[in-house]
Parts: C-alpha cells; structure tokens; sequence
C-alpha cells in the first residue's frame, strides 16, 4: 500500500469526495484505509454501565484506499507517489517516497 499511517489524503470518489484528513489506521489486508472526519456514521446506542445516557455516537469507518490520494505538502494538491531507491553507505539499500507533483520527499 501506498498510504501509510499519519499521512495527508484527499477522498477522490464517494459522499465525501473533496475532504482533506489524517490516516488514523490502515488496513493492508483488506485494502482499507480509516481516515478522520471522513466517512462518517452515526451509531445508537443504549445506555450501559460504560455509556451511562446513551445516545447517538458519531464515528468514522474505513474507506477504500483506491478512493484516497495523498496530498502534496509543498502546493496542498493531490499527488501521485514514486518510489527512489537509496544506497547508503554500507551498500544497504532504502527507498523513499516522493511526490510526483513537486518530486519533494515524504515523510
């Protein structure tokens, strides 16, 4: 998966197309990614010895990665991700991502 935890994305599909938030969870082995203040539903729930009044919680539900683009931190615009490959010092091999729109690194 391309996303990962605490990235920046924008919905491109579904009733909340257009939201910017912050990946709170990822789900690889269902392709699923949970989003703040995206995809939000409304539970009811009676009253309990947790929740003593009860009441209509609001919570977010996980939205398919496909449907989410990582944002650009230099323009704040959706982007593509690249990946670079980085030898180091000892021959060791890493990669990093990097923004197809401004080719700046993220993190």
């Amino acid at each position: 998966m391309r996303v990962k935890k605490n990235d920046i994305v924008e919905v491109i599909t579904g009733k909340s197309r257009g939201k910017h938030g912050k990946v709170l969870r990822v789900y690889p082995e269902t392709n699923k990614v949970l989003v703040e203040g995206v995809n939000t539903q409304h539970k009811h729930e009676r009253p309990s010895q947790k929740n003593q009044k009860g009441g209509i919680t609001v919570r977010e539900a996980p939205i398919d990665a496909s449907n989410v683009m990582l944002v650009d931190p230099k323009t704040n615009l959706r982007t593509r991700i690249g990946k670079r490959e980085l030898i180091g010092t000892e021959g060791k091999v890493r990669f990093e991502r990097f923004s197809k729109r401004s080719g700046d690194v993220l993190a």
